[in-house]
């Protein structure tokens, strides 16, 4: 069955920095702002992940929660356009996706026949040709008025590891009460930007980790509602961003997705250092610089994947042989061999990237650590060595919640991917004062898909020089030993400074997208005077101009995530508007803000 045009709206929103508050227990705090010291500091906002499905007549906003500090100050206020069903999310459908769409790269090496004594053979193209790679591097019970006055509870829920109160109020002040009431700390920065989300119809979900909760138990968070068009509002995140934040958004459906407000860019891959190692390692500085040219001014996004959901690993994600029954009569004198038996533990080391012993489920250690302790500290060791104390478990409790955190996220993962046919990967980075619009997206059934995988060829001269045929088919000529060309301006001075962006266009809910700057020329002109300037005769240009279609691009890391640390209820109306004419990774997500816009469907 066709699917209408995603028409709703979601949103996502960070708040920064935190105002010192003197030390309580089980404090959380606003946003995820919090320092503990005795001035404010910011938190380093340093990326989201977001998955945005539609089921019928519903959206699903999963996301990815990123922290480090201390668990009671773990706090997140949420912006709602409704009250809206909340559950659990599943953390290795997150890892799956960003495994299976990471852009990575290939470099093929061929070497020309050369008349070098021993190695005989003529001089020539056609050399014999050794393929090597520069390597893939890659809702809840209903509550009232609050004590603080002016602040009312709509429902009380506790989802997973999280305790969520959705309140809502008519004045900013109320909420920013409210909040130090129960404990969250709150920056003066955020009552202005609260006042406005007030003004538009929003109420607001408060969120801390349950009493005793730790970071190791903390899990994605699904939100959903009714409604067709995703949003990812960073109005409120440029308080708790830092420069060039990451702002990655996948997107499960029947057909690839596109901004709808934002520009869509496809790289110059001339920019790429192919020569680095990894390859393109300056991949995120290159997308940062080609979102801020003009035209996309800091407000755009590349897509790194576009295509067929099924390169997401679905076996990662849900193993049917995680049996919860088996723990709910269990001796914990057997735990381990339970544990090995359903995949959920590796003592020996055998599976990569570290083959040493490790959680298999990035959930299952901190659910272990509920039901038992280890003496020495270390959990993964006392369960692969039986030194724990089993004097708290509870085998039921804990099949209960070994049901509701993991059996239940997985297979409802496992169900999304098998009812989307489509995945599209886009990412972006942008810095605060950049956050003053809040991106929208669309379906575009007439897109091409985008390839993940760029796939290079460094060709061996015989004079030790190489050339390297690009993904897109420019020629680039390089000395031998010479780094990666800079490309200043040419003799002559007939260009500028070569652009980091080949096309920057306004993406269409149908059909191709505007082009608003084509840098195409440009490029060609400057790497053809750089290759005349070898004596080289310039290379295969590509004839289309760039295009949305072959925007996938190299991770900065060769097999990571780029931008990721080596690898963020019916209610009605849109807290996103369209315009058309402390230490790093304290807190990876502050505030967001969901709501669902309906609007008349577009043909």
């Amino acid at each position: 069955m066709t699917k209408p045009a995603w028409i709703s709206c979601t949103t996502f929103v960070a708040i920064a920095a935190a105002i010192a508050m003197a030390p309580r227990p089980a404090e959380a705090c606003g946003g995820t702002f919090c320092d503990g010291g005795p001035q404010p500091m910011p938190v380093d906002q340093t990326g989201e992940n977001i998955l945005f499905v539609w089921e019928g007549d519903a959206v699903e906003a999963h996301i990815q929660i990123q922290y480090m500090g201390e668990p009671a100050k773990f706090g997140w206020v949420i912006p709602l356009q409704g009250v809206p069903e909340f559950s659990v999310g599943s953390e290795p459908l997150f890892q799956a996706l960003l495994a299976g769409s990471v852009p990575t790269i290939q470099v093929n090496q061929t070497f020309d026949q050369c008349d070098f004594g021993d190695d005989g053979g003529s001089d020539g193209d056609n050399g014999g040709s050794a393929s090597g790679t520069g390597a893939a591097s890659d809702g809840g019970d209903e509550g009232g008025e609050d004590p603080s006055g002016g602040v009312e509870v709509l429902a009380e829920v506790t989802v997973g590891a999280f305790q969520i109160d959705v309140i809502q109020a008519t004045d900013a002040q109320a909420i920013v009460d409210w909040l130090v009431l129960n404990e969250y700390q709150q920056d003066p920065e955020s009552e202005p930007i609260l006042q406005e989300y007030i003004d538009e119809g929003f109420i607001f979900g408060a969120v801390k980790l349950v009493g005793g909760a730790g970071l190791d138990q903390i899990h994605p968070i699904v939100l959903r509602f009714q409604g067709e068009e995703p949003c990812v509002p960073l109005r409120l995140t440029r308080i708790a961003a830092v420069e060039n934040m990451a702002v990655r958004t996948f997107f499960l459906g029947d057909n690839r997705m596109v901004p709808e407000n934002y520009r869509h860019v496809v790289i110059n891959q001339v920019k790429l250092d192919w020569a680095a190692q990894p390859p393109a390692g300056n991949y995120t500085e290159v997308i940062t610089l080609a979102v801020d040219e003009q035209n996309a001014d800091g407000r755009a996004f590349v897509t790194e994947y576009a295509g067929p959901s099924d390169v997401v690993n679905s076996g990662s994600v849900y193993n049917p042989a995680w049996d919860p029954s088996a723990f709910q009569a269990l001796d914990p004198a057997n735990l381990l061999s339970v544990l090995e038996e359903q995949g959920f533990i590796d003592c020996f080391g055998q599976f990569p990237p570290n083959f040493t012993p490790t959680w298999i489920h990035p959930l299952m250690a901190g659910l272990v650590g509920e039901f038992v302790t280890a003496p020495s500290g270390d959990l993964l060791e006392a369960v692969c060595n039986g030194t724990y104390d089993s004097t708290n478990w509870d085998g039921a409790m804990f099949a209960e919640q070994m049901t509701l955190r993991i059996i239940e996220p997985g297979q409802h993962a496992i169900d999304l991917l098998a009812n989307n046919d489509y995945l599209t990967r886009m990412y972006t980075t942008i810095s605060p004062a950049e956050m003053t619009e809040d991106p929208l997206f669309y379906e575009n059934a007439d897109l091409e898909p985008v390839n993940s995988q760029l796939t290079t060829t460094q060709r061996w001269l015989c004079n030790g020089d190489n050339v390297w045929t690009l993904p897109d088919g420019r020629e680039i000529y390089l000395p031998a030993g010479a780094p990666w060309p800079q490309f200043p301006d040419e003799p002559g001075g007939v260009m500028g400074a070569m652009p980091s962006s080949e096309l920057i266009e306004a993406a269409m809910p149908a059909g191709a997208p505007v082009n608003l700057t084509l840098n195409t020329p440009t490029i060609d002109a400057v790497v053809m005077a750089h290759n005349e300037g070898y004596g080289w005769p310039g290379g295969a240009m590509p004839d289309d101009g760039g295009s949305s279609n072959s925007g996938g691009s190299a991770d900065e890391t060769g097999s990571g995530d780029a931008g990721q640390d080596g690898e963020g209820g019916s209610g009605n109306g849109c807290g996103c508007t369209t315009d058309t004419d402390a230490s790093p990774w304290s807190a990876a997500f502050g505030l967001v803000a969901l709501g669902w816009l309906r609007r008349r469907r577009r043909s």
